[in-house]
């Protein structure tokens, strides 16, 4: 099975040490560079456990025919392009379970027009982990709330619309929370 361990673990930023004490149980690096290398078999219990140290699904980490990952030619940060030491290949990113979409159709906040938001469906105990982000929040009516969760308590979820007051939303079943910004240049 020809793996993307490697790359998914560059472009991450992350060392086969802190990968490996990321794994549940923690292994060793020296185990995760057999399993990037190929010279140990990537059992599918392995894959799992690496994907869940890398927070991607296994599907991500498995190279397929029909899959077209981009070479990374350049490196940019505040002192310009650079070329990468070892060559790097990014994952394209792709839906888990459960997801849904946001069109954007007219420019609101920092979304334009054209711009695709992916979302993370969360149930009510999760609402916190949607704080500081911008969330899609059913209302009565089938309308929705969408704007930048500041507050998540006993009396509901409130949210800030870009360019509107504060509004609660009073035990809504489910919000989604914005996860992947997809635009075009």
């Amino acid at each position: 099975m020809i793996t993307a361990i490697r790359e998914v673990r560059r472009a991450k930023g992350l060392t086969l040490d802190q990968v490996a004490q990321a794994c549940v149980p923690p292994t060793t690096a020296q185990t995760i560079g057999r399993l990037e290398t190929g010279t140990r078999t990537v059992s599918v219990d392995w894959l799992n456990r690496i994907a869940a140290a890398l927070g991607v699904t296994a599907a991500d980490l498995v190279r397929l025919p029909d899959r077209h990952d981009l070479p990374v030619a350049a490196l940019l940060d505040g002192d310009g392009a650079h070329a990468p030491r070892h060559p790097t290949m990014v994952v394209p990113p792709t839906p888990a379970p459960g997801m849904i979409a946001v069109s954007v159709i007219g420019t609101i906040g920092d979304y334009r027009a054209g711009d695709i938001l992916w979302c993370a469906m969360l149930a009510p105990a999760d609402f916190a982990t949607a704080l500081d982000r911008d969330i899609l929040v059913p209302i009565p009516a089938g309308r929705f709330g969408f704007g930048r969760c500041v507050a998540v308590d006993a009396s509901g979820v409130q949210l800030h619309p870009s360019g509107a007051a504060r509004l609660t939303i009073a035990a809504p079943a489910w919000l989604a929370m914005t996860t992947t910004l997809v635009r075009d240049l």
